[in-house]
This record gives structure tokens, C-alpha cells and sequence, in this order.
């Protein structure tokens, strides 16, 4: 009897050493989320544009990492809140992300509007995904062949050149704003739908500069039709590497990169965020996405999440005061 009481006590203590081993599995199995069906990346800007052109490249690269397809769905409106506010309001189940930016993240919370989401509380921020740089550029058959010949004219009177944007509080708005101050000019503001009809006005020469991503003007600066006269980036464009950076010019304070980072809802699990961001820096530091990046004008800025909060931080100060001094009140 004794040794049947061993023999049922050794095989107690083997059924619950097997029953642990069973449960440990599932966690640790738990810990690296796989997605078992396609994710959807919401791009709040349309089709054919930089946001999209990137955001799709990226996609791609993603999808790669995860064994999962990414599919574009292009949500616009309100300067890129209405498809972050999707973004945020998404069930946290690894399955939505959002291809987030300047509008949304840093310029809107200076607006006297209420904002739809709480940046840092509905949303987890991955990583920065590109910069993309910006060029202030003329028409090639104008009459200002220098930055410096630019600032003279608006100089030599006030308020009478005018330059155009993609809209009220976009990014491309409080570029040349922020031009004109570091410039110590005035100008008028032409606030379009779009940098493609502002484009169309400036080679049309109703009006005197634009500053717009690179992959947007490049082509038109390549055919001629416009001149660069200066990237507002820290660092030249190696696409263009002839023309100088805005601090080369005098003007170290205009710098406008434009941005795109990868943010998802904040309630996200753990492991799920930790196995897309894994994902994403991978995709990023692929020496393939890297180079199609930097063809098309952008730079991939693959960064941790303490790293993205900062950064975010330090974009929201730097656009504030601007977007009060302009004020705008909405996109």
C-alpha cells in the first residue's frame, strides 16, 4: 500500500510538472504576437501623394516583416484628424495602424478646436517612419534667381509677393510662414486645396514661392520649370545636392521636414505592440526600403517610442507659436 500511495504521489507530481510545462508554452508562445489575417494601415491623406507614395512603400516592407499583408486605406480630412481619429477609436488588436504626421500631431493641438483624440492618451507612438524634406522653390522664369534676391523684393515691398500652400495650418503653410518671420519679411498667404493647384499657380507666376516636399517639386525643378533655392532641412538633399540648406543661407531656424510616424490605439496588449514595432524598425533598417526612400526624397528615421514622444514634443513647440501668430483657427 505504501508503495502504491509512492507510485500515485510520483505520478500526481508528474501529471502537475507536465501541466505546468503544457501551461508555459502558451505563454511563452503568447509573448511574439503573429497576425493571422491582413492589417490595414490608414494613410489620412489621398492617394498619390507623399503620405501615400511612403506610406505604401512602407506598407509593403511591413507586410514583409509579418507575413501579413498591409493595405492602404486612405481616410482624408481635417488635415490628416479625421483618419487618426480612426486610428485611435480602432479596437487595439494589432490590426489597424495609422500612418500619423505633422497636422494631426503637431500642428492641430495649437488651434482653438477640440481635438477629436487625446494625442498621447488614445494613441501609442511606435516610430517615426520618414522625413521627408522641403524646398522652397520659384518659377525658373522669374525674377528671383537667389534666396537672397527673393528677400530683397519682399524687402522693397511689404506685403506685396504672395506664396501659396497646400491649405490653412498645413504644413507647407507654416513653412513659408515661418520663412517670412525667420526672413524678416511680409507676404501674402494663397491658401489652396491641395499643393497641386498652388504648384499650377506658381508656374503659372500668379504667385512668388512655394515651399513643398521634395518628391512633390522635383520634377518640376528637373524639367526646369521651377528653381530650388534652398531645402529647409538640416542636412542637403541628396537628390539635389547642389542646392543649399536654408542654414547655409542665413536662415538656421527654418527647418520644416515634413514626417510620417507609425501610431496605434494606445490599449494595444503588450506583445502586440512590441511585435510591431519590431516589425516596423526592421522594414525601416532594410537596406531595400531605405534606397526606395531615398529615390523617391524621403529618409527613413526609424526610432523607439521614447525616442517618437520627443520628437513628437519638440514638433508640437516648434510649430505652436506659428500656428498662433498666423491664426489659424482650422484646417
Amino acid at each position: 500500500m505504501g508503495a502504491s500511495m509512492i507510485g500515485r504521489r510520483q505520478f500526481a507530481g508528474l501529471a502537475l510538472g507536465g501541466a505546468t510545462l503544457l501551461a508555459a508554452r502558451p505563454g511563452r508562445a503568447q509573448a511574439r504576437w503573429t497576425p493571422d489575417r491582413p492589417l490595414r494601415l490608414v494613410v489620412p491623406f489621398a492617394a498619390g501623394g507623399p503620405a501615400d507614395i511612403f506610406g505604401r512603400i512602407f506598407a509593403e516592407a511591413l507586410g514583409a516583416q509579418l507575413g501579413q499583408p498591409v493595405v492602404i486605406e486612405n481616410r482624408t480630412g481635417a488635415g490628416g484628424l479625421v483618419g487618426t481619429d480612426a486610428v485611435a477609436k480602432a479596437a487595439p488588436d494589432g490590426y489597424t495602424l495609422g500612418f500619423t504626421g505633422s497636422g494631426a500631431l503637431a500642428i492641430a493641438p495649437a488651434m482653438p478646436i477640440r481635438m477629436p483624440f487625446d494625442i498621447y492618451g488614445d494613441l501609442a507612438h511606435l516610430t517615426l517612419v520618414v522625413r521627408v524634406p522641403e524646398v522652397l522653390v520659384v518659377n525658373a522664369r522669374g525674377n528671383f534667381g537667389t534666396l537672397p534676391a527673393l528677400v530683397a523684393a519682399a524687402k522693397a515691398k511689404p506685403g506685396d509677393l504672395s506664396y501659396g500652400s497646400a491649405g490653412v495650418g498645413s504644413i507647407t503653410h507654416l513653412a513659408s510662414a515661418l520663412f517670412a518671420k525667420e526672413a524678416g519679411i511680409e507676404a501674402v498667404h494663397i491658401p489652396y486645396r491641395g499643393i497641386a493647384p498652388a504648384v499650377t499657380d506658381l508656374l503659372a507666376g500668379r504667385v512668388a514661392w512655394a515651399i513643398a516636399d521634395v518628391p512633390v517639386l522635383q520634377p518640376h525643378i528637373e524639367s526646369g520649370a521651377l528653381k530650388a533655392l534652398g531645402v529647409t532641412t538640416a542636412r542637403r538633399v541628396p537628390s539635389m545636392s547642389d542646392v543649399p540648406t536654408m542654414a547655409e543661407l542665413g536662415l538656421p531656424r527654418v527647418n520644416s521636414d515634413n514626417w510620417y510616424g507609425l501610431s496605434i490605439p494606445a490599449a494595444t496588449p503588450a506583445p502586440i505592440r512590441e511585435r510591431l514595432q519590431e516589425a516596423a524598425l526592421a522594414a525601416l533598417r532594410s537596406p531595400a526600403l531605405v534606397r526606395t526612400f531615398t529615390e523617391r526624397g524621403g529618409e527613413a528615421a526609424p526610432m523607439n517610442p521614447d525616442e517618437t514622444l520627443t520628437f513628437l514634443r519638440a514638433e508640437a513647440e516648434k510649430w505652436a507659436p506659428l500656428v498662433r501668430e498666423a491664426g489659424v483657427e482650422s484646417f
